[in-house]
Order: C-alpha cells, then sequence, then structure tokens
C-alpha cells in the first residue's frame, strides 16, 4: 500500500524520545511505500488542527541529531479521546485529515494514554473502512507499559537518577553530621524510577531507605526509622516515589495545603519529599532538606544511555518495518531472553490504559528498599555513552525548519 506517512509524540517528553522519531523518519523517507513522510506538531492536536511538517524539507544531518536531542522535538499533547461509539467528532476530523493528505501510515510515540488513543483512532478507522496502518511507538520513562520487558526513555532515566543520587550521597557524607535528606523521584503508580535509586549502591552510596508506590506507606513506620537512622548516623538518606499512598489508597501528598487535576483527572503529584520532611522535622526537630529531581529526570540527555538511545531508534525502524509489510492496531515491544533484547509487536488493546507494576521480588521484604534482583534488571538498560557533539562548551541539539504542508 502506497501513501504517505505521519508521525506524532503524545505524553511526557524523555530524554530519547526523539530518537524514535529519527527512527521512524529515516526508515520512512528509504521506503518506497511512503510517499511522503509528515509530522504532526503537539501529536493529535497538530493532526486536527493540520499543523503538519514536511520532513522532506528538513537537513538530514538535523533529523540524525535528533537521536541526542531531549524532550519532544515535534511537541507534545495530553488529549484524552473518547471511543468512537461515545463521540466521534475528533475521529472523524482526524479521517477528514488522513483523506485529505493521503496519510496510509499513522505512528503515534507515546506511553498508556497515547496507546489507548492509538487504539481507538485504530478501530474508528477500521469502522469507516480506511485503510491506515496504526502503530503505536513505546515510550516512557515511567517503564509501566505491559507487554514490554521496558520502554526506551527508562534507562537514561535511571542512568540520571542513580548517578544524582550518588552524587547527593557524597556531599551529605561529607559531613560527620548531617541532615534528613528525602529525594523525590517520579513515578505515580508504578515505582520504577525510584527504584532505580538503588543502582547508585553500585557506587557505594546506598541510601537508607527506599519507598515505592506499590507498598503502602505508614507514616508511624516510616518516622519510627527515620529516628532510629538518624540517631545512629547523625544523617538519614532517604528516597521516595512521588505517588506514595497510604494502606487506604490515598497519597500522602493529601497533607499538602493545595491541590489540583491534570487534563486526564489525574491529581498533580510533586512535593511529597517537602511535606515528609515538614513531618520529620514537627515530630523530631531533626534539620531536614527535601529534593525533588523533577523534570531533568526527563530530560537529561548528557547523561542518556546509548543503549536506551539505539532501543529508541530501532523501535522506531520496526514501526516502518511492520507498518509497510501489513501490521496495523500494534504497538512495538522490546523482549528479553537471557538479557538478549528482540523486537516483537502486541495488540493496542493490550497496552492501552493498563500500568506494569513493579514486580514483588523487586521490593526487599520488609518494604522499604529494593533488592538484587531488580539491579540485575536495570544494570543492561543503562550502558553506553551518547557520542554528542559539543558547541561552545554545550550539547549541540537538532533544530527543525518545520515547514508547514498547505494542501488546499
Amino acid at each position: 500500500m502506497k501513501g504517505a506517512c505521519i508521525v506524532g509524540q503524545s505524553g511526557g517528553p524523555t530524554s530519547v524520545i526523539n530518537s524514535s522519531v529519527a527512527g521512524v523518519v529515516l526508515s520512512a523517507l528509504k521506503n518506497e511505500n511512503i510517499t511522503e513522510v509528515y509530522g504532526a506538531l503537539n501529536g493529535l492536536a497538530g493532526i486536527i488542527n493540520e499543523n503538519i511538517i514536511d520532513f522532506k524539507k528538513e537537513d538530514i544531518e538535523e533529523i540524525e541529531l535528533l537521536k541526542y536531542t531531549p524532550s519532544a522535538a515535534l511537541g507534545s499533547v495530553r488529549l484524552f479521546l473518547d471511543d468512537y461509539t461515545v463521540n466521534s467528532d475528533i475521529h472523524q476530523k482526524i479521517l477528514n485529515v488522513f483523506k485529505k493528505y493521503n496519510i496510509r501510515y499513522f505512528f503515534y510515540i507515546g506511553g498508556n494514554d497515547s496507546m489507548d488513543s492509538c487504539h481507538k483512532i485504530n478501530e474508528y478507522l477500521k469502522s469507516q473502512d480506511y485503510e491506515c496502518r496504526v502503530i503505536g511507538i513505546p515510550k516512557t520513562i515511567d517503564n509501566d507499559l505491559v507487554c514490554c520487558d521496558h520502554t526506551p526513555g527508562y534507562g537514561s532515566a535511571c542512568k540520571f537518577i542513580a548517578t544524582t543520587i550518588s552524587e547527593i550521597y557524597l556531599d551529605i557524607n561529607a559531613y560527620t553530621k548531617g541532615r534528613v535528606t528525602i529525594v523525590e523521584v517520579m513515578g505515580r503508580d508504578a515505582g520504577w524510577l525510584t527504584a532505580s535509586s538503588k543502582l547508585a549502591s553500585l557506587n557505594g552510596c546506598d541510601p537508607d531507605l527506599i519507598y515505592l508506590p506499590e507498598m503502602a506507606f505508614n507514616i508511624e513506620e516510616f518516622l519510627d526509622k527515620v529516628n532510629n537512622i538518624y540517631t545512629k548516623n547523625k544523617k538519614a538518606f532517604i528516597i521516595v516515589s512521588e505517588g506514595i499512598k497510604d494502606a487506604n489508597g490515598e497519597y500522602i501528598l493529601k497533607y499538602r495545603n493545595f491541590n489540583n487535576n491534570d487534563s486526564f483527572g489525574h491529581m498533580q503529584l510533586g512535593g511529597v519529599a517537602s511535606v515528609l520532611c515538614q513531618i520529620v522535622s514537627n515530630k523530631f526537630g531533626f534539620p531536614v532538606r527535601a529534593i525533588e529531581l523533577n523534570l531533568p529526570q526527563r530530560c537529561a540527555s548528557h547523561l542518556s544511555s546509548k543503549t536506551d538511545i539505539d532501543e529508541a531508534y530501532i523501535c522506531g525502524e520496526k514501526g516502518v518495518e511492520f507498518a509497510t509489510t501489513g501490521v496495523t492496531g500494534k504497538m512495538i515491544t522490546i523482549e528479553r531472553n537471557n538479557n538478549i533484547f528482540t523486537y516483537g509487536t502486541t495488540d493496542l488493546k493490550n497496552v492501552a490504559a493498563q500500568v506494569k507494576n513493579v514486580p514483588l521480588n523487586f521490593i526487599s521484604e520488609n518494604k522499604d528498599n529494593i533488592t538484587q534482583e531488580y539491579i540485575d534488571y536495570a544494570l543492561p538498560l543503562i550502558q553506553g555513552e551518547p557520542n554528542i557533539t559539543y558547541v561552545n562548551g554545550l550539547p549541540k541539539f537538532a533544530k527543525l525548519k518545520k515547514v508547514l504542508i498547505n494542501k488546499k
């Protein structure tokens, strides 16, 4: 089937999501079945509003440089899509644009909610007898996509977190007496990112306590442990997921003075380290420090994993390969066998809006640390350093022309 392709990005950016764009675009430009190669600015919003760029107008060197450029070069979006049987207005707009530009291949790079949107679009296109190959390209630093051993974006986030935790550990241990230092790591429902702080133990920089959202958080038990550690060592180093909850399933952030929701109705997270520091200070009077790693977890390309970059690129390549051989309604998967990684597919409906939690064997029996099994799992994902080009002492990032197509 011959026709144009379009690629878009959705959800939270990562340090390697653009590598997947490069994989899609460079493969599509060489594929005889793909007549045009388009990019949707800000994901589905770009398709709906016809903010679409022509990748044939871009310099190949800049497309190649996307491999080492963080964030979402095409812009991202958080747009909830109803099932077409409930409301098909947006679906119809997307179909109209696809028909107008003869788009027969759609590649969407994202996480759980993005795969849900992909699935809904694929089902609608089938219901309208419009032939278009829809492929999801996995992306999320949270590593919580089911049917995938790990996701592009996770390895680089792990590398940044483990490195930063090591550096913080060395800093706070420069003094004989320190603070209760609590570091907050991203992770709403799954603690994969927080678990990666355990990799710092390979540098001899092991945190005292690590808390994941998979385990109910008991404040009284936490306070007892902090008291014991600080009394003994005159300092304590603790890592927590932003999404930790109590036994009733309520976020510990409920103790915060304000709350609001994102566009999907999720509580806006961030600040749990400060909340816990305040509780510790009020209880014991210990000196405290809260550190929130925040956005650098997903955009620190200077600490990215070459393995992660390569896998993100291959996922883009595989998307084009599978689509142009007749595959649709699938997400690219990464599979592991004895630390040998291969690529396959799974139905989008298997992934849509699902969450892969950290397995219990990765969490210590006392629920406040991470096991060797996790280290063995994560270590291959952070290997290798990227070949970054520096100009004026700073990393060189891709600068796309973003020439809009204008088809009357």
